[in-house]
Protein backbone atom coordinates (compact mmCIF):
# COMPACT_ATOMS: atom_id res chain seq x y z
CA UNK A 1 0.00 0.00 0.00
CA UNK A 2 1.40 3.48 -1.01
CA UNK A 3 1.33 5.63 1.91
CA UNK A 4 0.89 9.78 0.68
CA UNK A 5 1.39 12.57 2.94
CA UNK A 6 0.43 15.95 1.99
CA UNK A 7 1.26 19.00 3.96
CA UNK A 8 -1.08 21.88 3.35
CA UNK A 9 -4.85 22.34 2.59
CA UNK A 10 -6.97 24.62 0.95
CA UNK A 11 -6.54 24.85 -2.82
CA UNK A 12 -3.66 22.87 -3.46
CA UNK A 13 -3.49 19.99 -0.74
CA UNK A 14 -7.54 19.39 -0.68
CA UNK A 15 -7.20 19.18 -4.25
CA UNK A 16 -4.64 17.19 -4.44
CA UNK A 17 -5.68 14.86 -1.89
CA UNK A 18 -8.93 14.42 -3.79
CA UNK A 19 -8.01 13.98 -7.05
CA UNK A 20 -5.52 11.43 -5.75
CA UNK A 21 -8.43 9.20 -4.04
CA UNK A 22 -9.78 9.32 -7.32
CA UNK A 23 -7.04 7.82 -9.01
CA UNK A 24 -6.18 5.16 -5.89
CA UNK A 25 -8.85 4.25 -3.70
CA UNK A 26 -6.44 1.70 -2.07
CA UNK A 27 -3.47 4.48 -0.48
CA UNK A 28 -3.08 5.68 2.85
CA UNK A 29 -3.29 9.57 2.81
CA UNK A 30 -2.52 11.63 5.35
CA UNK A 31 -2.80 14.91 5.40
CA UNK A 32 -1.58 17.84 7.81
CA UNK A 33 -2.07 21.21 8.24
CA UNK A 34 -1.20 23.76 11.09
CA UNK A 35 -4.43 25.82 11.30
CA UNK A 36 -7.92 24.63 12.10
CA UNK A 37 -9.53 24.49 8.38
CA UNK A 38 -8.07 22.08 5.79
CA UNK A 39 -10.48 23.67 2.69
CA UNK A 40 -11.72 27.39 3.15
CA UNK A 41 -12.75 30.06 0.50
CA UNK A 42 -9.79 32.64 1.94
CA UNK A 43 -10.78 34.77 -0.98
CA UNK A 44 -14.02 35.18 0.20
CA UNK A 45 -12.85 36.46 3.63
CA UNK A 46 -12.84 40.08 3.23
CA UNK A 47 -16.28 39.69 2.07
CA UNK A 48 -17.37 38.54 5.56
CA UNK A 49 -15.95 40.66 7.18
CA UNK A 50 -18.10 43.26 4.88
CA UNK A 51 -21.42 41.59 5.77
CA UNK A 52 -21.84 40.62 2.10
CA UNK A 53 -20.94 37.21 3.00
CA UNK A 54 -23.55 36.50 5.72
CA UNK A 55 -22.59 33.03 6.98
CA UNK A 56 -19.44 32.80 8.00
CA UNK A 57 -19.99 28.51 7.67
CA UNK A 58 -20.44 29.38 3.83
CA UNK A 59 -16.76 29.91 3.71
CA UNK A 60 -15.54 26.42 5.21
CA UNK A 61 -15.77 24.36 1.71
CA UNK A 62 -14.60 21.33 3.93
CA UNK A 63 -14.62 20.18 7.39
CA UNK A 64 -12.00 17.22 8.27
CA UNK A 65 -14.70 15.27 8.80
CA UNK A 66 -16.35 15.24 5.54
CA UNK A 67 -13.31 15.07 3.86
CA UNK A 68 -12.41 12.09 5.60
CA UNK A 69 -16.31 10.68 5.11
CA UNK A 70 -15.90 11.22 1.14
CA UNK A 71 -12.28 10.50 0.02
CA UNK A 72 -11.37 8.74 3.04
CA UNK A 73 -8.73 11.13 4.03
CA UNK A 74 -6.62 10.74 7.65
CA UNK A 75 -7.06 14.96 7.81
CA UNK A 76 -4.80 16.40 10.71
CA UNK A 77 -5.56 19.50 11.79
CA UNK A 78 -3.28 21.85 14.46
CA UNK A 79 -0.66 19.77 12.98
CA UNK A 80 2.60 21.57 11.98
CA UNK A 81 5.24 19.88 9.95
CA UNK A 82 8.50 20.95 11.28
CA UNK A 83 11.13 19.22 9.50
CA UNK A 84 11.71 16.75 6.58
CA UNK A 85 14.13 14.09 6.17
CA UNK A 86 14.09 13.18 2.36
CA UNK A 87 17.07 10.65 2.76
CA UNK A 88 15.08 8.90 5.10
CA UNK A 89 11.57 9.73 4.00
CA UNK A 90 10.19 11.15 7.36
CA UNK A 91 8.43 13.83 8.11
CA UNK A 92 8.13 15.71 11.55
CA UNK A 93 5.14 17.26 13.10
CA UNK A 94 4.29 19.21 16.00
CA UNK A 95 0.55 19.18 17.78
CA UNK A 96 -0.02 21.05 20.85
CA UNK A 97 -0.03 17.28 22.67
CA UNK A 98 2.73 15.56 21.41
CA UNK A 99 5.92 15.46 18.41
CA UNK A 100 6.26 12.68 15.60
CA UNK A 101 7.45 11.29 12.59
CA UNK A 102 5.74 9.50 9.67
CA UNK A 103 7.28 7.86 6.79
CA UNK A 104 6.09 8.35 3.03
CA UNK A 105 6.53 7.06 -0.06
CA UNK A 106 4.99 10.18 -1.76
CA UNK A 107 5.35 13.36 -0.35
CA UNK A 108 2.97 16.60 -1.94
CA UNK A 109 3.90 20.13 -0.61
CA UNK A 110 1.25 23.12 -0.65
CA UNK A 111 2.58 24.70 2.37
CA UNK A 112 1.00 27.88 0.78
CA UNK A 113 2.28 31.25 1.48
CA UNK A 114 2.41 33.86 4.60
CA UNK A 115 1.79 37.60 5.16
CA UNK A 116 4.77 39.63 5.22
CA UNK A 117 5.69 41.53 8.10
CA UNK A 118 8.93 43.59 7.79
CA UNK A 119 10.68 44.89 10.56
CA UNK A 120 9.12 48.48 10.69
CA UNK A 121 8.98 50.01 14.71
CA UNK A 122 6.07 49.25 16.43
CA UNK A 123 5.00 46.16 14.19
CA UNK A 124 4.22 44.19 16.80
CA UNK A 125 1.22 45.94 18.32
CA UNK A 126 -2.30 44.50 18.53
CA UNK A 127 -3.99 46.79 16.91
CA UNK A 128 -2.58 46.01 13.66
CA UNK A 129 -3.94 42.40 11.84
CA UNK A 130 -3.00 40.81 8.56
CA UNK A 131 -5.41 38.51 6.51
CA UNK A 132 -4.75 35.11 5.18
CA UNK A 133 -7.27 32.51 7.53
CA UNK A 134 -10.32 32.29 9.22
CA UNK A 135 -9.25 33.03 12.57
CA UNK A 136 -7.60 36.33 10.62
CA UNK A 137 -10.68 36.92 9.51
CA UNK A 138 -12.53 36.54 12.74
CA UNK A 139 -10.32 38.56 15.14
CA UNK A 140 -10.61 41.86 11.82
CA UNK A 141 -14.50 41.28 12.10
CA UNK A 142 -14.69 41.58 15.51
CA UNK A 143 -12.30 44.25 16.63
CA UNK A 144 -14.22 46.25 13.29
CA UNK A 145 -17.76 45.93 15.34
CA UNK A 146 -16.35 46.68 18.18
CA UNK A 147 -15.28 49.90 17.14
CA UNK A 148 -18.20 50.83 15.57
CA UNK A 149 -18.01 53.21 12.40
CA UNK A 150 -14.24 53.99 13.04
CA UNK A 151 -11.61 54.92 10.73
CA UNK A 152 -9.07 52.02 9.99
CA UNK A 153 -5.36 52.24 7.88
CA UNK A 154 -4.86 49.94 5.43
CA UNK A 155 -1.07 49.24 4.28
CA UNK A 156 -0.97 47.74 0.61
CA UNK A 157 -3.08 48.46 -2.83
CA UNK A 158 -3.26 44.76 -3.67
CA UNK A 159 -5.63 42.07 -3.94
CA UNK A 160 -6.43 41.80 -0.46
CA UNK A 161 -5.62 45.46 0.87
CA UNK A 162 -8.48 46.80 -1.77
CA UNK A 163 -11.25 44.14 -0.99
CA UNK A 164 -10.48 45.05 2.86
CA UNK A 165 -10.44 48.64 2.15
CA UNK A 166 -13.89 48.18 0.56
CA UNK A 167 -15.46 45.86 2.44
CA UNK A 168 -14.76 48.11 5.60
CA UNK A 169 -16.11 51.06 4.12
CA UNK A 170 -19.41 48.85 3.27
CA UNK A 171 -19.50 48.53 6.87
CA UNK A 172 -19.36 52.24 8.06
CA UNK A 173 -15.50 52.50 8.30
CA UNK A 174 -13.44 55.60 7.54
CA UNK A 175 -10.58 54.50 5.34
CA UNK A 176 -6.90 55.49 4.10
CA UNK A 177 -5.31 52.88 1.93
CA UNK A 178 -1.43 53.60 2.16
CA UNK A 179 1.23 51.92 -0.75
CA UNK A 180 4.48 52.35 -1.65
CA UNK A 181 4.13 52.20 -4.94
CA UNK A 182 2.69 55.03 -7.74
CA UNK A 183 -0.50 52.45 -8.00
CA UNK A 184 -3.12 50.01 -6.61
CA UNK A 185 -3.66 46.96 -8.41
CA UNK A 186 0.34 46.23 -9.69
CA UNK A 187 -0.87 43.72 -12.53
CA UNK A 188 -2.45 46.49 -14.60
CA UNK A 189 -0.15 49.45 -15.84
CA UNK A 190 -0.28 52.58 -13.85
CA UNK A 191 -2.99 55.03 -16.61
CA UNK A 192 -5.27 52.15 -16.39
CA UNK A 193 -5.43 51.63 -12.25
CA UNK A 194 -5.86 55.83 -12.13
CA UNK A 195 -9.19 54.73 -13.01
CA UNK A 196 -9.40 52.72 -9.96
CA UNK A 197 -7.31 55.34 -7.93
CA UNK A 198 -10.40 58.25 -9.09
CA UNK A 199 -12.91 55.79 -8.47
CA UNK A 200 -12.05 54.87 -5.04
CA UNK A 201 -11.88 57.86 -3.84
CA UNK A 202 -14.94 58.96 -4.96
CA UNK A 203 -15.89 56.24 -2.79
CA UNK A 204 -14.68 57.90 -0.01
CA UNK A 205 -11.14 55.80 0.10
CA UNK A 206 -7.97 58.34 1.49
CA UNK A 207 -5.59 56.79 -0.90
CA UNK A 208 -1.76 58.03 0.08
CA UNK A 209 0.33 56.57 -2.98
CA UNK A 210 3.66 56.28 -3.12
CA UNK A 211 3.97 56.31 0.59
CA UNK A 212 5.69 53.88 2.91
CA UNK A 213 4.56 53.23 6.71
CA UNK A 214 8.03 54.32 8.48
CA UNK A 215 6.63 53.47 11.74
CA UNK A 216 3.45 52.83 14.68
CA UNK A 217 2.20 54.17 17.29
CA UNK A 218 -0.12 53.03 20.07
CA UNK A 219 -1.74 56.53 21.35
CA UNK A 220 -2.64 56.82 25.01
CA UNK A 221 -6.82 56.39 24.38
CA UNK A 222 -6.60 52.98 22.41
CA UNK A 223 -5.74 54.06 19.12
CA UNK A 224 -2.69 53.80 16.63
CA UNK A 225 -0.41 56.00 14.77
CA UNK A 226 0.87 55.29 11.06
CA UNK A 227 3.78 57.44 11.02
CA UNK A 228 3.74 57.71 6.63
CA UNK A 229 7.48 58.66 4.82
CA UNK A 230 6.00 61.73 3.74
CA UNK A 231 5.58 63.03 7.17
CA UNK A 232 1.80 62.60 7.47
CA UNK A 233 0.25 60.36 10.90
CA UNK A 234 -2.65 58.84 9.99
CA UNK A 235 -4.80 57.95 13.22
CA UNK A 236 -6.84 55.27 13.21
CA UNK A 237 -8.76 52.59 15.31
CA UNK A 238 -6.84 49.70 13.87
CA UNK A 239 -4.96 48.79 10.71
CA UNK A 240 -4.94 46.14 8.51
CA UNK A 241 -1.68 45.12 6.57
CA UNK A 242 -1.58 43.56 3.62
CA UNK A 243 1.77 44.39 1.66
CA UNK A 244 1.88 40.98 0.26
CA UNK A 245 2.91 37.18 0.78
CA UNK A 246 6.09 35.07 0.72
CA UNK A 247 6.21 31.69 0.57
CA UNK A 248 5.75 29.67 4.17
CA UNK A 249 8.66 27.18 3.43
CA UNK A 250 10.86 27.78 6.19
CA UNK A 251 10.34 24.62 7.67
CA UNK A 252 12.25 23.43 4.23
CA UNK A 253 16.03 24.82 5.02
CA UNK A 254 17.03 21.74 5.88
CA UNK A 255 15.48 19.24 3.59
CA UNK A 256 17.84 19.36 0.62
CA UNK A 257 14.19 20.52 -1.51
CA UNK A 258 15.56 23.25 -3.37
CA UNK A 259 14.42 26.52 -3.11
CA UNK A 260 14.95 29.42 -4.83
CA UNK A 261 16.35 33.44 -3.52
CA UNK A 262 12.74 33.64 -2.19
CA UNK A 263 12.03 30.47 -0.73
CA UNK A 264 9.98 29.30 -3.30
CA UNK A 265 10.14 25.80 -4.45
CA UNK A 266 11.55 25.03 -7.22
CA UNK A 267 9.77 22.33 -9.40
CA UNK A 268 10.04 20.77 -12.79
CA UNK A 269 6.75 21.18 -15.33
CA UNK A 270 5.35 17.79 -13.49
CA UNK A 271 5.50 19.52 -10.13
CA UNK A 272 8.40 17.46 -8.86
CA UNK A 273 11.07 18.75 -7.11
CA UNK A 274 14.34 17.77 -6.81
CA UNK A 275 13.73 15.29 -3.85
CA UNK A 276 13.09 11.54 -5.45
CA UNK A 277 9.19 11.07 -4.77
CA UNK A 278 8.29 14.74 -3.64
CA UNK A 279 6.15 17.12 -5.40
CA UNK A 280 5.10 20.84 -4.60
CA UNK A 281 2.19 23.23 -5.41
CA UNK A 282 0.41 26.69 -5.15
CA UNK A 283 1.62 29.48 -3.77
CA UNK A 284 4.86 28.07 -2.46
CA UNK A 285 5.76 27.08 -5.60
CA UNK A 286 8.25 29.22 -8.58
CA UNK A 287 6.03 29.20 -11.81
CA UNK A 288 7.17 30.18 -15.18
CA UNK A 289 5.69 33.18 -16.68
CA UNK A 290 3.68 31.56 -20.01
CA UNK A 291 4.37 34.88 -22.15
CA UNK A 292 7.91 36.29 -20.67
CA UNK A 293 9.41 32.75 -19.94
CA UNK A 294 11.05 33.94 -17.08
CA UNK A 295 10.60 32.36 -13.56
CA UNK A 296 8.41 33.91 -11.27
CA UNK A 297 5.90 34.05 -8.31
CA UNK A 298 1.95 34.25 -8.82
CA UNK A 299 -0.15 33.08 -5.86
CA UNK A 300 -3.56 32.31 -7.26
CA UNK A 301 -6.12 30.25 -6.74
CA UNK A 302 -6.42 28.65 -10.41
CA UNK A 303 -2.89 27.92 -11.07
CA UNK A 304 -3.00 26.02 -7.73
CA UNK A 305 -5.73 23.93 -8.36
CA UNK A 306 -4.24 22.67 -11.74
CA UNK A 307 -1.20 22.20 -10.10
CA UNK A 308 -2.82 19.60 -7.60
CA UNK A 309 -4.45 17.39 -10.35
CA UNK A 310 -1.49 17.48 -12.31
CA UNK A 311 1.09 16.20 -9.04
CA UNK A 312 -1.31 13.75 -8.39
CA UNK A 313 -1.59 12.55 -11.60
CA UNK A 314 2.25 12.07 -12.02
CA UNK A 315 2.61 10.74 -8.78
CA UNK A 316 -0.52 7.92 -10.03
CA UNK A 317 1.90 7.36 -13.21
CA UNK A 318 -0.17 9.54 -15.70
CA UNK A 319 2.18 11.25 -17.17
CA UNK A 320 1.24 15.36 -16.92
CA UNK A 321 3.01 18.37 -17.71
CA UNK A 322 1.90 21.99 -16.27
CA UNK A 323 2.53 24.77 -19.02
CA UNK A 324 3.20 27.48 -16.71
CA UNK A 325 1.09 30.55 -15.27
CA UNK A 326 0.13 33.52 -17.34
CA UNK A 327 -1.67 35.21 -14.60
CA UNK A 328 -4.91 36.07 -14.90
CA UNK A 329 -6.69 37.93 -12.29
CA UNK A 330 -9.79 40.09 -11.32
CA UNK A 331 -10.71 42.10 -9.07
CA UNK A 332 -14.02 44.05 -7.67
CA UNK A 333 -13.41 47.25 -6.46
CA UNK A 334 -16.46 49.19 -5.33
CA UNK A 335 -18.45 49.27 -8.55
CA UNK A 336 -15.31 48.47 -11.38
CA UNK A 337 -14.03 45.87 -11.97
CA UNK A 338 -10.36 45.26 -12.60
CA UNK A 339 -8.91 42.52 -14.89
CA UNK A 340 -5.83 41.64 -16.28
CA UNK A 341 -4.19 38.72 -18.64
CA UNK A 342 -0.38 37.46 -19.38
CA UNK A 343 2.06 40.26 -19.27
CA UNK A 344 1.60 44.33 -18.64
CA UNK A 345 3.34 47.18 -20.43
CA UNK A 346 5.61 47.51 -17.66
CA UNK A 347 6.70 44.30 -17.33
CA UNK A 348 7.63 43.69 -21.30
CA UNK A 349 9.35 47.11 -20.62
CA UNK A 350 11.55 45.88 -17.81
CA UNK A 351 12.42 42.56 -19.80
CA UNK A 352 12.82 44.22 -23.41
CA UNK A 353 10.11 42.12 -25.00
CA UNK A 354 9.25 44.15 -28.08
CA UNK A 355 5.23 45.01 -27.94
CA UNK A 356 2.78 47.34 -29.80
CA UNK A 357 -0.02 48.52 -27.56
CA UNK A 358 -3.65 50.05 -28.24
CA UNK A 359 -6.34 52.00 -26.19
CA UNK A 360 -9.95 51.17 -26.56
CA UNK A 361 -12.90 52.18 -24.63
CA UNK A 362 -16.62 50.67 -25.64
CA UNK A 363 -19.85 50.04 -23.97
CA UNK A 364 -20.34 47.23 -21.92
CA UNK A 365 -23.41 45.87 -24.01
CA UNK A 366 -25.30 47.86 -26.74
CA UNK A 367 -25.20 51.05 -26.27
CA UNK A 368 -29.15 51.86 -26.94
CA UNK A 369 -29.90 49.25 -24.30
CA UNK A 370 -30.47 51.00 -20.72
CA UNK A 371 -27.34 50.16 -18.38
CA UNK A 372 -24.48 50.21 -20.44
CA UNK A 373 -21.25 51.14 -19.26
CA UNK A 374 -17.91 52.08 -20.45
CA UNK A 375 -15.41 49.03 -20.28
CA UNK A 376 -11.55 50.61 -20.83
CA UNK A 377 -9.16 47.84 -22.54
CA UNK A 378 -5.70 48.11 -23.40
CA UNK A 379 -4.26 45.33 -25.35
CA UNK A 380 -0.66 44.60 -25.82
CA UNK A 381 0.38 42.35 -29.23
CA UNK A 382 3.97 41.41 -30.63
CA UNK A 383 4.70 43.94 -33.51
CA UNK A 384 5.87 41.31 -36.06
CA UNK A 385 3.32 38.47 -35.65
CA UNK A 386 0.25 40.25 -34.40
CA UNK A 387 0.17 37.57 -31.29
CA UNK A 388 -1.49 38.66 -28.15
CA UNK A 389 0.69 39.18 -25.19
CA UNK A 390 -1.34 40.87 -22.82
CA UNK A 391 -5.12 42.09 -21.89
CA UNK A 392 -6.20 44.83 -18.80
CA UNK A 393 -9.84 45.69 -18.27
CA UNK A 394 -11.25 48.70 -16.27
CA UNK A 395 -15.12 48.21 -15.87
CA UNK A 396 -18.29 47.92 -14.61
CA UNK A 397 -20.12 45.13 -16.21
CA UNK A 398 -18.99 42.47 -18.30
CA UNK A 399 -15.14 42.77 -18.02
CA UNK A 400 -15.08 38.81 -16.27
CA UNK A 401 -16.28 37.73 -19.81
CA UNK A 402 -14.25 39.50 -21.58
CA UNK A 403 -10.62 39.06 -20.06
CA UNK A 404 -11.38 35.28 -20.20
CA UNK A 405 -11.60 35.43 -24.18
CA UNK A 406 -8.13 37.73 -24.26
CA UNK A 407 -6.91 34.70 -21.42
CA UNK A 408 -7.18 32.37 -23.89
CA UNK A 409 -5.91 33.87 -26.75
CA UNK A 410 -2.71 34.72 -24.66
CA UNK A 411 -3.25 30.85 -23.58
CA UNK A 412 -3.13 29.96 -27.08
CA UNK A 413 -1.31 32.04 -29.24
CA UNK A 414 -4.02 34.01 -31.12
CA UNK A 415 -3.51 37.34 -32.56
CA UNK A 416 -5.37 40.46 -32.67
CA UNK A 417 -6.27 39.12 -36.51
CA UNK A 418 -7.99 36.09 -34.73
CA UNK A 419 -9.77 38.79 -32.49
CA UNK A 420 -11.32 40.16 -35.11
CA UNK A 421 -12.85 37.16 -36.53
CA UNK A 422 -13.99 35.24 -33.20
CA UNK A 423 -17.87 34.96 -33.37
CA UNK A 424 -18.88 36.36 -29.86
CA UNK A 425 -22.54 35.82 -27.90
CA UNK A 426 -24.50 39.03 -29.28
CA UNK A 427 -28.52 40.45 -27.78
CA UNK A 428 -28.21 44.11 -26.61
CA UNK A 429 -28.65 43.37 -23.07
CA UNK A 430 -25.30 41.28 -22.86
CA UNK A 431 -23.00 42.78 -25.95
CA UNK A 432 -22.71 44.73 -29.53
CA UNK A 433 -22.40 43.11 -32.45
CA UNK A 434 -19.07 44.44 -32.65
CA UNK A 435 -18.10 42.62 -29.01
CA UNK A 436 -15.33 45.28 -27.30
CA UNK A 437 -12.70 42.14 -27.79
CA UNK A 438 -13.96 42.32 -31.74
CA UNK A 439 -13.48 45.70 -31.68
CA UNK A 440 -9.97 45.98 -29.19
CA UNK A 441 -8.57 43.47 -32.39
CA UNK A 442 -9.82 45.83 -35.78
CA UNK A 443 -8.18 48.94 -33.30
CA UNK A 444 -5.00 46.41 -32.77
CA UNK A 445 -5.02 45.00 -36.36
CA UNK A 446 -5.26 48.49 -37.93
CA UNK A 447 -2.22 49.77 -36.10
CA UNK A 448 -0.31 46.24 -37.18
CA UNK A 449 -0.74 47.22 -40.45
CA UNK A 450 0.12 50.39 -40.65
CA UNK A 451 -3.59 51.68 -41.74
CA UNK A 452 -3.82 53.68 -38.98
CA UNK A 453 -0.51 56.26 -38.02
CA UNK A 454 -1.06 56.69 -33.86
CA UNK A 455 0.72 57.65 -31.04
CA UNK A 456 0.12 57.42 -27.54
CA UNK A 457 -0.67 60.00 -24.65
CA UNK A 458 3.40 59.79 -23.62
CA UNK A 459 4.31 60.91 -27.09
CA UNK A 460 2.79 64.29 -26.64
CA UNK A 461 5.65 65.37 -23.98
CA UNK A 462 7.72 67.63 -25.82
CA UNK A 463 5.65 68.58 -28.68
CA UNK A 464 6.65 71.34 -31.06
CA UNK A 465 3.60 73.65 -32.13
CA UNK A 466 6.25 74.68 -35.19
CA UNK A 467 6.04 71.08 -36.60
CA UNK A 468 2.69 69.40 -35.41
CA UNK A 469 -0.74 70.59 -34.58
CA UNK A 470 -2.84 69.01 -32.19
CA UNK A 471 -6.59 68.52 -33.64
CA UNK A 472 -9.34 68.09 -31.48
CA UNK A 473 -12.38 66.20 -33.27
CA UNK A 474 -15.04 66.29 -30.80
CA UNK A 475 -18.18 68.38 -30.50
CA UNK A 476 -17.50 72.25 -28.98
CA UNK A 477 -19.21 71.37 -25.40
CA UNK A 478 -16.59 68.42 -25.34
CA UNK A 479 -13.91 70.60 -26.05
CA UNK A 480 -15.21 73.37 -23.27
CA UNK A 481 -15.10 71.20 -20.51
CA UNK A 482 -11.74 69.58 -20.84
CA UNK A 483 -8.93 69.50 -23.38
CA UNK A 484 -5.54 69.02 -23.98
CA UNK A 485 -3.92 71.98 -23.55
CA UNK A 486 -2.18 73.32 -27.17
CA UNK A 487 -5.29 71.44 -29.21
CA UNK A 488 -7.27 73.31 -31.46
CA UNK A 489 -10.65 72.49 -32.45
CA UNK A 490 -12.44 71.92 -35.32
CA UNK A 491 -15.50 68.90 -35.14
CA UNK A 492 -15.24 65.90 -37.01
CA UNK A 493 -18.33 66.63 -38.74
CA UNK A 494 -17.15 70.11 -40.22
CA UNK A 495 -13.90 69.15 -41.30
CA UNK A 496 -14.44 68.37 -44.91
CA UNK A 497 -15.40 71.89 -44.78
CA UNK A 498 -12.68 73.90 -42.83
CA UNK A 499 -9.64 71.36 -44.09
CA UNK A 500 -8.12 73.93 -45.36
CA UNK A 501 -7.35 75.61 -41.97
CA UNK A 502 -5.02 73.05 -41.46
CA UNK A 503 -0.93 73.08 -42.29
CA UNK A 504 0.10 69.99 -44.90
CA UNK A 505 3.54 71.08 -43.85
CA UNK A 506 2.74 69.82 -39.97
CA UNK A 507 2.08 66.89 -38.99
CA UNK A 508 -1.73 67.06 -37.36
CA UNK A 509 -2.26 65.19 -34.23
CA UNK A 510 -5.85 63.67 -33.83
CA UNK A 511 -7.94 62.96 -31.11
CA UNK A 512 -11.58 62.17 -30.14
CA UNK A 513 -13.14 61.15 -26.14
CA UNK A 514 -12.17 57.72 -27.12
CA UNK A 515 -10.42 57.23 -30.45
CA UNK A 516 -13.36 56.85 -32.78
CA UNK A 517 -13.77 59.91 -34.21
CA UNK A 518 -10.57 60.33 -34.12
CA UNK A 519 -10.19 57.45 -36.61
CA UNK A 520 -12.58 59.02 -38.73
CA UNK A 521 -10.99 62.38 -39.26
CA UNK A 522 -7.34 60.81 -39.89
CA UNK A 523 -8.62 58.48 -42.74
CA UNK A 524 -10.53 61.59 -43.89
CA UNK A 525 -6.89 63.65 -43.35
CA UNK A 526 -4.85 60.76 -44.76
CA UNK A 527 -7.00 60.80 -48.10
CA UNK A 528 -6.05 64.21 -48.69
CA UNK A 529 -2.56 64.15 -48.53
CA UNK A 530 -1.80 65.00 -44.46
CA UNK A 531 0.26 63.69 -42.30
CA UNK A 532 -1.23 62.33 -39.64
CA UNK A 533 -1.52 60.32 -36.30
CA UNK A 534 -4.58 59.58 -33.84
CA UNK A 535 -4.59 59.03 -30.76
CA UNK A 536 -5.15 55.77 -29.21
CA UNK A 537 -7.62 55.70 -26.53
CA UNK A 538 -8.60 59.53 -27.55
CA UNK A 539 -9.32 61.68 -24.57
CA UNK A 540 -10.23 59.75 -21.53
CA UNK A 541 -6.58 57.50 -21.97
CA UNK A 542 -5.28 61.04 -21.80
CA UNK A 543 -7.32 61.95 -18.23
CA UNK A 544 -6.98 58.54 -17.24
CA UNK A 545 -2.98 58.50 -17.77
CA UNK A 546 -2.97 62.14 -16.15
CA UNK A 547 -4.66 61.63 -13.32
CA UNK A 548 -3.32 62.55 -9.95
CA UNK A 549 -5.78 62.32 -6.78
CA UNK A 550 -2.96 62.44 -3.86
CA UNK A 551 -4.68 63.67 -0.80
CA UNK A 552 -1.50 64.80 0.05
Amino acid sequence: MTKILIIGGVAGGASFAARMRRLDEQAEIIMFDKGEYISFANCGLPYHIGDVITDREDLILQTPERFNARYNIDVRVRSEVTAINTTEKTVSIKTPERSYTENYDILLLSPGSTPIRPPIPGIENDLIFTLRTIPDMDRIKTFARKTGKGHAVVIGGGFIGLEVAENLRHIGHSVSLVELADQVFAPADREMANILHRHMQHKGIDLYLTKGADKFSKTGDGKIITFLSSGKQLVADFVVLAIGVRPDTGFLSDSGIALNKQGAIIVDEHMRTNSTDVYAVGDAVEVTDLVAGVKASMPLAGPANRQARIAADNAAGIPSTYKHTQGTAICKVFDLTAAVTGISEKNARKLGIPYLKSYTHSSSHASYYPGATTMSVKLLFAPDTGRVLGAQIIGEEGVDKRIDVFATAVRHRLTVSDLTELELSYAPPFGSAKDPVNMAGYVAENILSGRMPHFHVEDLEGRDDATSVLLDVRTRGEHAAGTIQGSVLIPVDKLRERIAELDKKKEIQVYCRVGLRGYIAARILLENGFRVKNLSGGYLTYKAANYNGDPE
